[in-house]
């Protein structure tokens, strides 16, 4: 069995099962917050962009006054949007983001994506999206070394307790440890099966940042954005590799999926709505898969993105 935590390159322990965020409607945010909290989940993994922060407060405040979980007993996690990469704007956007959630800190702050954008006003439009004007996408000016800087003022401040990237290719990180005072503590990536990333992974973890996979069920995290590659894609939660081995395990398909990540050390943030499905995802750690089915699960490998800006129609080639 894998231990619960991953300890970060600070010292701080983090939940190897979180609860994300991305895709939770406004209308049931809170209380799915409130009803993970409940489940057992001590990991909320939020953003900027999900548009959901201020809900996602009204469930923790919710769970705290119920006496559910004290705010110590969380590990809270936001992302900084492209379009406040701007050294001025990381610092207020940073409260912006706490006032929404009702806390003091963040346990991790993350830079979202490599991709720098004209700043938006939050008071013009919030969250900004990957538009300046509803319409068009327009670059910023911030390089990478300029935003970094500012979220490790932001750390020296004690307004986040880590930092962290997201969706950073190899030759970014490599960069970025040029001039890091403070070397990220995570690194947040697609990763499933169909995206495996095993070089980017070791890359990260041989500097001493901690992996987090999103969308570790593959096609299914995209169907609902009716994406094209999604729905020419065999769904893998039906997969007849990962049916087999959950037949063997007398597991679910997610949960083998799941086991698949954290048992190599990698945190994973499934969420749902279902209270058996909840516990089922934060049950995978208990649990190991052989040696062998790992490999086999490993070996869907078809380099397979489905969270690229391109997909999307917008004009950031990031990963060709």
């Amino acid at each position: 069995m894998s231990p619960s935590t991953i300890k970060l390159n600070n010292g701080k322990q983090m939940p190897v099962v979180g609860f994300g965020l991305w895709k939770v409607t406004n209308d049931t945010c809170a209380d799915q917050v409130y009803n993970a909290i409940k489940s057992g989940y001590r990991l909320l993994d939020g953003a900027c962009d999900y548009g959901n922060e201020t809900e996602c407060g009204e469930g923790v405040a919710r769970a705290i006054k119920d006496g559910l979980v004290k705010r110590e007993d969380l590990f809270i996690v936001s992302k900084l949007w492209n379009s406040f990469h701007d050294a001025e704007r990381v610092e207020p956007i940073c409260k912006k983001q706490l006032a929404d959630w009702q806390v003091d800190y963040f346990d991790l702050y993350i830079v979202h994506f490599p991709i720098s954008l004209k700043y938006v006003d939050p008071s013009e439009r919030y969250p900004p999206g990957f538009t300046y004007d509803g319409k068009n996408v327009v670059p910023g000016n911030a390089t990478i070394q300029e935003t970094w800087q500012a979220m490790e003022k932001i750390y020296e401040k004690g307004l986040t307790t880590s930092i962290g990237i997201s969706n950073f290719n190899g030759a970014l990180i490599m960069d970025l440890l040029r001039y890091a005072k403070v070397v990220p503590q995570t690194l947040q990536i697609e990763h499933h099966p169909y995206l495996t990333q095993p070089g980017l992974i070791k890359l990260a973890q041989e500097h001493g940042m901690a992996v987090t996979a999103y969308s570790s069920f593959g096609p299914s995290s995209f169907l609902e954005l009716d994406m094209q590659r999604a729905k020419d894609t065999p769904l893998l939660l039906e997969h007849p590799v990962i049916t087999k081995i959950a037949e063997k395990n007398s597991k679910t398909p997610a949960q083998v999926l799941l086991r698949w990540a954290t048992q190599r050390n990698i945190a994973v943030i499934p969420k749902s709505n279902n209270p058996a499905r909840l516990a089922q995802n934060l049950d995978v750690v208990s649990f190991d898969l052989a040696q062998a089915d790992i490999d086999e699960i490993s070996d869907l490998n078809k380099s397979l993105r489905f969270n690229d800006p391109l997909n999307y129609g917008i004009p950031q080639p990031i990963y060709v």
